[in-house]
């Protein structure tokens, strides 16, 4: 692993070399001794030692004397690029690990007056006649993310919501009455899991699960959308619903983490 990658006049090569100490290490490689830091990082003996040490003194690295390895003090160093992202920035990589999973396309979505809005997707394939994006724009009472997020708000809100809006069947199996869209966002606050099946568009189902932030308030909406002949029912639950909702308890720790507590 050679630290040898630019000429540039502002190259500083002791902090490049340091950097590649700390990067041999991982999953396979949790301990090394000094010949296997010196190896895996072209540094001779004498450097990687001194490097070593220094990581020892900074508490970064740990040692018995023979071997080395990190301490979690290392995560510190990630902290400050993490704490800067938004809740988009964030999910993005977990949407990514979840398409790649299940194969299907992933979203995030927060709740902006009586729309879903899309802050963070991973399409795999297109499986609605509107090109979704960032930013698009879909009824609340019509996708499974919005009706995640209406279960959140207080009862007043929902009431008010429910008043007020002018719901039209979108597909003909829609749920278009105050009373059967107040029975599914009440499910959806105990189930935990939202399932819309071909009622924002026909031959596409989703299911959708909300996202925390640090406080334990849903923030967000995350979902799984696939052709609706792609899965039976039993399917759907065995192999979909696991992966969102460890997907959603991922995202939940990283804004725990990181402090997000606001929409984007």
């Amino acid at each position: 692993m050679s630290d040898e990658r630019t000429t540039s006049p502002d190259h500083v090569q002791s902090l490049a070399r340091g950097l590649a100490v700390v990067r041999c290490f991982d999953a396979a490689h949790p301990r090394r001794t000094l010949a296997d830091v010196a190896r895996a990082t072209d540094l001779s003996r004498p450097t990687a030692r001194r490097f070593l040490l220094t990581l020892v003194e900074l508490g970064y690295v740990r040692t018995d004397g023979t071997t080395f390895a990190l301490t979690p003090a290392v995560l510190e160093l990630g902290y400050s690029y993490l704490s800067a992202l938004g809740l988009p920035e964030i999910a993005q990589p977990h949407l990514e690990a979840l398409s790649t999973e299940v194969g299907e396309s992933s979203s995030v979505s927060v709740l902006d007056g009586d729309d879903v809005v899309y802050v963070a997707r991973v399409p795999v394939r297109r499986i609605m006649t509107v090109a979704i994006t960032i930013g698009t724009r879909f009824p609340a009472y019509a996708t499974s993310m919005g009706r995640v997020l209406l279960a959140a708000l207080p009862d007043d809100e929902l009431d008010a919501y429910l008043a007020r809006t002018d719901f039209t069947d979108l597909t003909g199996r829609t749920a278009v009455t105050p009373d059967s869209l107040r029975d599914r966002i009440l499910a959806a606050r105990s189930d935990g899991v939202v399932v819309v099946d071909q009622e924002l568009e026909v031959g596409l189902r989703s299911l959708a699960a909300p996202v925390h932030g640090p406080d334990g308030a849903v923030v967000a909406a995350l979902n799984i959308s696939t052709p609706a002949a792609r899965y039976t029912d039993e399917d759907l639950h065995s192999v979909l619903v696991p992966a969102l909702r460890r997907t959603a308890a991922a995202i939940d720790a990283d804004l725990t983490r990181v402090g997000v507590t606001t929409q984007p």
